[in-house]
């Protein structure tokens, strides 16, 4: 069984993932990504159980970041999270601020807000789906590790030429990755006929579907009780 998390199948991520896995950043020690947007007025017009608990960015967006900062950083153990609705005082969220704690030891943080005039979400950043307006100066995530950076989407890739190197008070070695761009939804299509076929095994299995959706009711718990909230407690 294939669970349909298409952007796990975007160049972008696997890209990323082959540079974090040849040691160029080093260690991975902090990542912070965001997924910040307008949704329009209407969008909450045509739907009012948006305006509700349950409607807002947390369940509907949240869990595809989950998914690929799971990828590139390993497996989460840990949430603190707060939210507002204070922009537009909906009885659900619009804004959120999360902390995520790594079984490596890596930490991070996450913006989600569906009320910010912001272009750092991966809808406009990846510039994959056509449908949105994307910004190729933009970034929804930064991942640093011992001995460099990467933001993605624009893979700048900036590390230190040796460990005598590293440190604040020397330059990067600094260079752009690149990448051949293809559809996520068609690769997506293609590796599930190629499952099918028993030629590879899922990329996205029912247990990263569901350690994805337990990490987002995490968020969803770690908000209502102002607790850290660990993953294995999540039924």
């Amino acid at each position: 069984m294939l669970v349909g998390h298409h952007r796990m199948h975007s160049p972008i991520i696997k890209r990323t993932r082959e540079i974090i896995e040849t040691g160029a950043i080093g260690q991975v020690v902090a990542a912070h990504g965001s997924a910040m947007f307008y949704k329009p007025d209407d969008y909450f017009v045509a739907a009012p159980w948006r305006t509700k608990e349950g409607g807002g960015p947390i369940l509907i967006n949240l869990i595809h970041d989950i998914g690929n900062l799971r990828y590139l950083c390993g497996e989460i153990v840990a949430i603190q999270s707060m939210a507002s609705n204070r922009r537009r005082k909906f009885e659900v969220e619009d804004t959120v601020a999360i902390s995520l704690s790594f079984a490596n030891g890596a930490l991070g943080t996450f913006l989600l807000s569906d009320t910010a005039g912001s272009g750092c979400s991966w809808e406009q950043t990846s510039q994959e789906n056509k449908a949105y307006a994307s910004y190729p100066d933009e970034d929804c995530y930064h991942i640093a590790g011992t001995n460099g950076s990467i933001s993605v989407p624009t893979m700048r890739l900036k590390y230190y030429k040796s460990e005598e190197d590293r440190s604040w008070w020397k330059p990067f070695e600094c260079e752009d990755v690149s990448l051949h761009r293809k559809d996520p939804l068609v690769e997506q299509l293609n590796h599930f006929c190629r499952v099918i076929r028993k030629e590879e095994k899922p990329l996205v299995t029912v247990r990263d579907g569901l350690q994805n959706l337990r990490v987002t009711e995490a968020v969803v718990e770690a908000v209502k009780t102002g607790r850290t909230i660990y993953i294995d407690d999540i039924a």
